[in-house]
């Protein structure tokens, strides 16, 4: 543990509930889009991130929440397998990094360079934004994932554009700490429309109580969810690593070497393993919160610690849940038009910060394949019913991309060239 930071207890205190309100709105989206419960996800959240201080012998100024790239699986997962079947992929998933977390202890990072190069994880990125597009357009125009209108075409449209356009101009023009909080910005004003046309609804925010439980929900595993749900923790890994690098360049220490990139894998897996037995989303490090530590700069990971407790805190507030669920599809689709197009441009630029070259055959034909099998909705099995086996969509293509990668004549690419810096 690092004694050199002697803020003011006061001091630590504002700053924590200045890094959640950063990270708040990233945080409950991502589970009302999926049907989680929000107070169940801020419990997940500030308890993930106590398990990663401990983990990393509260070295690293990073908050774990709910991860985006989950949405899509989570989604679907649900509609075939149940809610408790989904939370056990979900700890599996978290398995995962803890497994790659033992690996890079044991082997060194020049593994993940190899299974993991920008080749298979720009495709699988950008196949993760644009499966989840429909969803959005839906959600925008009032309309369950099916096409079944659940508010009126006109008077979704002008709650959903104006919730888009606020988070946009906030991500813009947005100034200081403002700047790091365009999805709040948009779920005000979309929730100030939404109640100006009469469709929230309020009873069930009366009806709740002022203190309750999160309704924690218990997992079961299913090797069908598990292998649906799984490779897509692949992706995140890597935004993991890319996190972790961020908020060392900002601070200016090296995280990868102390305490370790093996430390901070394992503790988000640790973090996301707890989420699932909860009934909490996945958990990943949020770029909002390393921004507003470099804006900050106040370095100390204590603030952290605070920004959990009064996550985990929130979490008993029933009204607050309530009043949360009460945000009206809509509101949410706005926002997710920009959301879900801007993790397809993490993918492009992936590709691109790395120059990966498409005029090579080999580089041409993952991510080709990756993006029709991950967007085009390819069913590989005998079908998605419950006693069905079958991999499709983000699953199916992280597996594929990285398959052809480790197959294909030259997977040795990934090599930095003389000069460069490592890609991780």
């Amino acid at each position: 543990m690092q004694d050199e930071f002697n803020d003011p207890l006061w001091r630590q205190i504002i700053s924590g509930a200045q890094m959640l309100f950063v990270a708040f709105g990233a945080l409950v989206l991502m589970p009302l889009i999926t049907g989680l419960d929000p107070n169940v996800a801020l419990f997940t959240a500030g308890l993930g991130t106590l398990l990663f201080q401990i983990v990393t012998r509260r070295q690293v100024p990073v908050f774990l929440a709910s991860s985006f790239a989950f949405i899509t699986p989570i989604i679907l997962a649900k509609g075939q397998f149940g809610l408790a079947a989904t939370m056990g992929g979900v700890m599996a998933a978290g398995f995962v990094y803890t497994f790659l977390g033992f690996a890079v202890k044991l082997k060194g990072t020049g593994f993940i360079d190899r299974l993991l190069p920008p080749v298979v994880i720009g495709p699988v990125i950008i196949s993760i934004g644009l499966a989840m597009a429909p969803i959005a357009a839906h959600m925008a125009m009032g309309r369950a994932e099916d096409g079944t209108e659940l508010i009126h075409y006109q008077t979704a449209m002008l709650i959903s554009m104006p919730a888009l356009l606020t988070t946009l101009i906030v991500a813009v023009f947005g100034k200081g700490i403002f700047r790091l909080v365009p999805i709040i910005a948009g779920v005000l004003v979309g929730f100030g429309m939404a109640f100006y046309f009469g469709v929230v609804d309020t009873a069930k925010i009366a009806a709740a109580p002022w203190f309750a439980l999160p309704h924690f929900t218990a997992p079961e595993f299913n090797w069908q969810a598990i292998l649906f749900i799984v490779p897509v923790a692949l992706a995140p890994a890597i935004e993991h690593i890319g996190g972790v690098i961020a908020v060392g360049s900002v601070t200016g220490r090296d995280y990868l070497k102390n305490p370790g990139l093996h430390r901070t894998l394992f503790g988000d897996g640790i973090a996301t393993t707890a989420a699932g037995l909860l009934g909490g989303p996945p958990n990943t490090t949020y770029a909002e919160v390393t921004g507003a530590v470099m804006l900050t700069k106040n370095y100390n990971p204590k603030i952290m610690t605070w920004a959990a407790i009064f996550a985990i805190s929130l979490a008993f507030i029933g009204k607050f849940g309530a009043l949360l669920q009460s945000i009206p599809v809509p509101v949410m689709g706005g926002i997710l038009c920009l959301l879900f197009g801007s993790i397809a441009a993490v993918g492009m630029n992936t590709l691109i910060r790395h120059q990966v070259d498409l005029s090579e055959a080999r580089n041409l034909v993952i991510v080709s394949v990756t993006l029709v099998f991950g967007i085009g909705g390819v069913l590989i099995g005998t079908g998605m019913g419950p006693e069905d086996f079958g991999l499709k969509g983000i699953a199916l293509c992280a597996i594929v991309a990285i398959a052809l990668n480790l197959i294909l004549p030259g997977n040795d690419s990934w090599k930095k060239k003389k000069g460069d810096e490592p890609i991780i």
